[in-house]
């Protein structure tokens, strides 16, 4: 099955290490480099595939289209068996690989994800749908601002924000950084996903990994996916916002011992 519009060609993928195949999923409005803290250390024992999703970093001329279509897309670019980490965003498009072609995909570690970004009558732990309302109409008329203020907000709650949120935009208010169209295609995805519905047809092992602190993705989001998952654990980092691997990249590596 494919996807209308589907761009095979545009995703750019960097491969470095050696041992099984992780696939590495960044967030909205970031790119691959975003990852740097934890590669060294994470391609000693793994062979990492940094994707830039369709869109951002060097995928730029790759339309980001619908999350589907973001999943086909990747999909397409990947080995034959391999695990995902993904982020924010890139956790979304993990959890539809893992739908999508479960025969594939051997294990999840999904980091400060949710199946819902967008509050809703019966789901408490998302965005407030006006602030991502007002992002999408700030986006238009002040980008850099708008951008600087997401940064802000992935940092709120570490303990180290300065920091964080300096590593942040260094890798994103860059020559690498999406077009304001692409950032707006991607908080419609943000703003109309919900994959509560289908997260309990996931059989890989999951592992969660969240900040105690987030704002972007409150923890209730990670507990509520643990109780329905059904091989999900929880490993939660105090003093920790939307970005734990940055915040704490040692820890956030050592958790990858027990998989």
């Amino acid at each position: 099955m494919s996807w209308p519009g589907a761009d095979m060609a545009g995703v750019h993928i960097k491969t470095v290490g050696n041992g099984p195949d992780w696939v590495m999923l960044h967030g909205w409005a970031m790119h691959s480099g975003v990852w740097d803290s934890v590669v060294e250390l994470l391609s000693q024992r793994f062979r990492l595939h940094l994707v830039d999703l369709p869109g951002h970093g060097a995928s730029r001329d790759c339309a980001l289209g619908t999350l589907e279509q973001m999943t086909e897309m990747i999909a397409a670019r990947l080995p034959d068996r391999y695990s995902v980490c993904g982020w924010s965003l890139g956790g979304q498009v993990a959890i539809r690989l893992a739908l999508r072609v479960p025969e594939r995909v051997q294990q999840l570690v999904l980091v400060a994800s949710t199946p819902c970004f967008v509050k809703r009558a019966d789901w408490p732990w998302g965005m407030d749908a006006a602030t991502l309302t007002l992002f999408m109409e700030n986006l238009a008329r002040d980008y850099a601002q708008t951008l600087n203020r997401f940064l802000t907000l992935q940092v709120s709650g570490s303990e180290d924000q300065t920091r964080v949120l300096a590593q942040l935009r260094k890798r994103v208010l860059c020559d690498q950084s999406p077009d304001p169209i692409t950032l707006q295609a991607g908080l419609k995805i943000l703003q109309t996903s919900d994959l509560r519905a289908e997260l309990s047809q996931i059989e890989q092992p999951v592992l969660l990994i969240h900040g105690r602190n987030d704002v972007i993705t409150p923890v209730g989001a990670a507990d509520w996916m643990q109780q329905h998952l059904s091989r999900a654990r929880l490993t939660l980092f105090p003093h920790c916002g939307h970005a734990p691997f940055l915040s704490f990249p040692e820890q956030f590596v050592s958790c990858f011992d027990a998989l």
